[in-house]
């Protein structure tokens, strides 16, 4: 069995959005397979392609709108053809504000419009993930990685 590779690339300010990116890796290793972890602005888009699948993270800031350290991967995506690579969005937000976690939302509609398959419902999360939070970010994570990832 060839075990899966799978990217999961955040955008992170206070580390709500970073501790969340590093359960659901736990999750996947759990599950088998390999997990890299870039923040955003480390890395670009295109890295994507070179995954069987990958996790998108990002917090939401203001109402509902993208952090900017997220924007240029966000902009890089509009190149890619992401048909046939599997996919999941995560996040941290507010619940103080009227759109919760928009900008999970925003992510999970671009990878949509450029092929890539959502297999699961993003996560949302307030702040950062709280004790029994934990585990279901770990799960998240293992239930990603056990669709059929780079399964041959």
């Amino acid at each position: 069995m060839n075990l899966g590779k799978i990217m999961i690339a955040y955008a992170s300010m206070t580390g709500n959005t970073e501790e969340i990116a590093e359960l659901i890796a736990e999750g996947v290793r759990q599950a088998g397979h390999e997990a890299e972890l870039k923040a955003s602005y480390d890395c670009s888009a295109q890295e994507l392609l070179a995954y069987d699948g990958f996790l998108l993270g990002v917090y939401t800031w203001g109402d509902g709108e993208l952090p900017d350290e997220f924007l240029d991967f966000y902009e890089e995506l509009d190149e890619l053809d992401l048909s046939g690579k599997k996919t999941a969005v995560f996040g941290s937000g507010d619940t103080s504000y009227i759109q919760f976690c928009g900008a999970v939302d925003l992510v999970e509609e671009k990878v949509k419009e450029r092929g890539a398959s959502v297999i699961q419902e993003s996560l949302k999360i307030e702040f950062n993930p709280l004790d029994d939070e934990k585990e279901n970010c770990r799960a998240y994570g293992r239930q990603f990685a056990q669709a059929g990832i780079g399964v041959s």
